[in-house]
């Protein structure tokens, strides 16, 4: 059934919206897919706080112009599902190749990913979803700039702790004697 002009005007101000907001964006070919495996992918989805959208790529194009992800406009062809990350930027990246790993998914085939204005290929997704989330990064900064402390007052108490070691060993020594 086709979109009338306010659907499709809808449509583009809907995915346009989510595009200005997004760390990242994905595009990936769904041809072959089952309903039932397009359903698991929306579950997982959205789980992840991804927005996932099939757009017609005409609809598509327009929404994403004047976003980041303009770069994405040429390379729009074909049946593509768009998955944007709202939380972090490795978030679709994590969702799309987790189920591109199983063999029930391997029709499903990255075309296009997009991080911060600029495109990169289909071999940048593994990357992408190894990237850190925001609270595991929050955790490894403070783990670095904590362990400059540490090491400081483990230095500052060692002279002590070695003092209190060797007396301990000189009393033990005259008690077993």
């Amino acid at each position: 059934m086709a979109l009338r002009l306010d659907d499709k005007k809808a449509v583009v101000a809907e995915v346009a919206a989510i595009a200005a907001q997004a760390h990242s964006a994905i595009a990936a070919e769904y041809r072959g897919l089952t309903v039932s495996q397009l359903t698991a992918l929306r579950k997982n989805a959205r789980e992840s706080g991804v927005y996932i959208r099939v757009v017609k790529n005409t609809l598509a194009r327009k929404a994403v112009e004047g976003t980041d992800f303009a770069c994405m406009q040429s390379g729009l062809v074909g049946p593509l599902v768009l998955a944007f990350s709202m939380e972090d930027p490795g978030a679709a990246a994590r969702v799309i190749s987790a189920l591109a790993k199983e063999k029930e998914y391997e029709k499903l085939v990255v075309k296009l990913v997009a991080v911060g204005g600029k495109l990169y290929g289909a071999s940048e997704l593994d990357r992408l979803s190894k990237l850190p989330t925001r609270d595991q990064a929050i955790g490894i900064l403070m783990g670095t700039m904590k362990a400059p402390i540490e090491k400081f007052v483990r230095t500052l108490a060692e002279p002590h702790a070695k003092l209190a070691r060797t007396v301990a060993a000189i009393r033990d020594q005259k008690q077993a004697a």
